[in-house]
């Protein structure tokens, strides 16, 4: 299962990166855009962050297909490392996936709110498609079943294509497409973090630390300096 981060700020990135399991990250145009930064060194600095063997997701803004096979090419010769473009799933956008598949050129289908055309995505050579869950229940629907669905469509037909689910509010969700079986999530470093937050854990902590303490003093801060 892949842990990959829903964000463009170098900072939150190195942060999670330093101490989590991560496995990638994503960006979009809107994420890009409240960096005000520059779009090039930013995604080169995120390289950086995270190596080279990392998985780094890009998304195209053209509308054409034959102008978002030109963004991918231009993209994937200016960032080095493991990259993927992110395509939406316009009928031009297929259109595009399906040219880029023949290029060699590896994609994630975006904007993916229904199993149908997360199938039409994967049939087409998309390598991931990243359902939006939080939207989809927005829109009065059921973001981890239609997770659940696109997952059991997969298994059906063979497809090796993977869901890599997206648009998180809260770790309930991300719980729900866990159990869901799916490849991956992309979440913002804030709900990342959420992960592992309960009252609980600080109290036990707390509590090990003042019955130690009382036993070896309050300057016995670790195993090693009772020795």
């Amino acid at each position: 299962m892949k842990l990959v981060i829903d964000s463009a700020n170098s900072n939150a990135i190195n942060e999670l990166h330093e101490y989590l399991p991560i496995d990638g990250v994503t960006t979009n145009p809107s994420i890009i855009v409240k960096e005000k930064k520059e779009f090039l060194p930013l995604l080169k600095d995120i390289r950086n962050v995270i190596g080279e063997e990392k998985e780094l997701f890009v998304q195209t803004i053209s509308e054409k297909a034959e102008d978002i096979r030109e963004e991918a090419h231009y993209i994937c010769h200016a960032i080095s490392g493991n990259l993927l473009v992110k395509v939406p799933v316009t009928i031009e956008g297929i259109k595009a996936i399906k040219m880029l598949k023949k290029d060699g050129i590896r994609t994630l289908a975006t904007t993916i709110y229904t199993p149908m055309s997360a199938l039409l995505a994967a049939k087409a050579g998309a390598d991931y498609v990243a359902p939006y869950v939080n939207r989809i229940d927005n829109l009065t629907g059921n973001g981890v079943k239609v997770v659940s669905d696109i997952i059991q469509l997969f298994s059906s037909h063979n497809l090796s294509c993977q869901v890599l689910a997206a648009s998180f509010k809260n770790v309930q969700q991300l719980h729900g497409v866990f159990l869901s079986g799916t490849h991956g999530i992309t979440a913002s470093p804030e709900l990342i973090k959420e992960m592992l937050n309960h009252p609980s854990v600080e109290k036990d902590v707390k509590k090990f630390s003042e019955e130690w303490a009382s036993q070896y003093g309050r300057d016995s801060d670790s195993l090693i300096s009772t020795i």
